[in-house]
């Protein structure tokens, strides 16, 4: 199960509404800065307008390719441990909204990990130390460490016998 916070909505479903949950400088701002940074062809600029201005938590060696997407309403809930690897046009979520209510839930990614191109990260997902997530999944559950998962739905797999 996902590490999310379940906020019910009315009867009008909370896209609609989404500025009560978010403030629209926030956003506006936030999508300055994300479309600048998926766009600069330098890792260490983008670790620092990421890191700088929007407060997510990248450590050191932290690498995110061209195109890669954080979350534009909530992107201080983004944990990226060091010498990991985010790669081109991978999308990190961390709020979802539904019909009937939007949830909020950091995403953890540990050290030394390897996203692939074309990935979506769910709210609440932790993904372990030294995994690998094949291009093109969605990663909708927790990675346990040293794991290579692909698919969807996820398959996962041990990387001990490698």
């Amino acid at each position: 199960m996902r590490r999310v916070k379940r906020i019910k909505a009315g009867a009008i479903n909370p896209l609609w509404h989404m500025y009560r949950t978010v403030s629209r400088f926030k956003v506006a701002k936030n999508f300055i800065i994300i479309e600048l940074g998926r766009y600069c062809p330098s890792t260490i600029w983008k670790h620092r307008l990421y890191a700088g201005l929007l407060g997510m938590k990248l450590e050191e060696n932290v690498s995110l390719a061209f195109k890669a997407m954080p979350d534009l309403m909530y992107p201080e809930r983004i944990h990226i441990g060091k010498n990991s690897i985010i790669g081109y046009n991978t999308v990190i979520l961390t709020h979802e909204y539904l019909v009937d209510e939007y949830r909020v839930g950091d995403v953890r990614i540990g050290h030394d990990t390897m996203v692939g191109a074309n990935v979506t990260i769910l709210p609440g997902v932790v993904i372990g130390d030294h995994a690998v997530i094949g291009a093109g999944s969605v990663v909708s559950k927790d990675v346990p460490d040293h794991s290579i998962c692909y698919g969807n739905p996820l398959i996962v797999r041990s990387r001990n016998n490698e």
